[in-house]
């Protein structure tokens, strides 16, 4: 018995061969168009302004949770004024108490507000950073020198620390809201859950001033943020170059971390007072905490006689301990992410 297939079977088969080449055209094409997209994806934030957008924002919940421990105890030295010496011990001490008394939450206190300011506020200074560059480079895509690196990052400085300080001053609240001052403790109603996040800001909002209680201590918080982000920034770059190797481009990983170290403590170190009052007018009203200042001025006579100078640079032991892992991880983590977004189209550094 023949198995020849018949006249009518040959000829459907035959129109079939080009329905089958017409539909693998057909997923070809839409493959194609689905690389298309994603390459003007990677095109699109792969933008220098950007991409140092996200690789800001990356860089800054990384290190802010590396010291969360040490942070909360700066701001607890910072707050403290005459008569309190519930946090006057060595820092080893001082994390101690902090552990016993309120445990690992206590450690980490303000850390997910700290996190949810410090992802905008670190995407909004380098993506600044980089947007500002543009009108000081003295021909596109060239180098920027010491001085205006420092100009450009006073000025990113600022349009972060603008954007987002509302969450800088409840970040503040909710570290010390817990601890164990026990002039807060009276004040807190026996079984009285603290508020989070919102309800300080909306506590804030209708019982001390409205919209400018949010606002409160911003202007040494901007005369310390400029000139602090501005050193960060030129110092950074500078010892980048110390610790890159004779003829590579770049420095390695520990390198990096070197550069940030050093940069954060020069930066942190020269501008440590404004950090200090900006602490002290963002608690300025809080109840138990004891003092009212009436400006800037008064401020800082006000500390200086009564807690002397050293009134000015308390906490910044921590601060120091805290700052070299924190601006190492933020600049590692910064150009780790940064090169990732941008991968080959990366031409320069900053």
């Amino acid at each position: 018995m023949s198995t020849s297939k018949t006249s009518e079977e040959q000829p459907a088969q035959i129109a079939a061969v080009p329905a089958m080449d017409a539909e693998k055209e057909g997923t070809f094409a839409a493959m194609a168009a689905e690389d298309s997209r994603l390459e003007q994806f990677k095109i699109f934030i792969a933008q220098p302004v950007l991409a140092s957008f996200i690789a800001g924002g990356v860089a800054g919940a990384v290190s802010r949770t590396v010291v969360s421990p040490l942070e909360r105890l700066k701001i607890l030295f910072q707050v403290q004024s005459v008569g309190r010496n519930e946090y006057k011990m060595s820092v080893p001490k001082a994390l101690a108490k902090m552990w016993r008394d309120e445990g690992w939450r206590g450690l980490m206190a303000g850390n997910g507000t700290n996190c949810i300011r410090i992802v905008p506020y670190s995407a909004v200074q380098f993506g600044a950073y980089n947007l500002y560059k543009r009108f000081f480079e003295d021909t596109p895509g060239s180098p920027l020198g010491p001085y205006q690196r420092l100009l450009c990052g006073g000025l990113a400085g600022i349009t972060s620390v603008t954007t987002t300080y509302p969450l800088d001053i409840v970040r503040t609240r909710l570290s010390i809201q817990s601890a164990s001052f026990e002039s807060l403790k009276s004040s807190v109603k026996a079984g009285e859950k603290l508020p989070g996040m919102w309800g300080v800001l909306v506590g804030m909002y209708k019982h001390e001033g409205g919209f400018t209680a949010l606002y409160r201590g911003i202007v040494p918080t901007v005369a310390g943020v400029a000139p602090y982000v501005g050193l960060n920034f030129m110092t950074y770059e500078i010892a980048r170059k110390y610790f890159t190797p004779e003829g590579k481009k770049d420095p390695g990983a520990v390198g990096k971390l070197a550069a940030g170290a050093v940069s954060g403590a020069v930066a942190q170190t020269c501008t440590y007072p404004f950090d200090v009052l900006r602490r002290r007018f963002q608690v300025n009203t809080m109840s138990g905490m004891g003092y009212q200042y009436a400006g800037i001025t008064d401020a800082i006579v006000t500390i200086l006689k009564t807690e002397g100078i050293r009134g000015l640079y308390k906490g910044i032991v921590p601060n120091l301990l805290k700052v070299a892992p924190s601006m190492a991880s933020s600049w590692l983590s910064f150009e780790f992410t940064r090169d990732l977004v941008m991968g080959a189209r990366k031409t320069t550094f900053l």
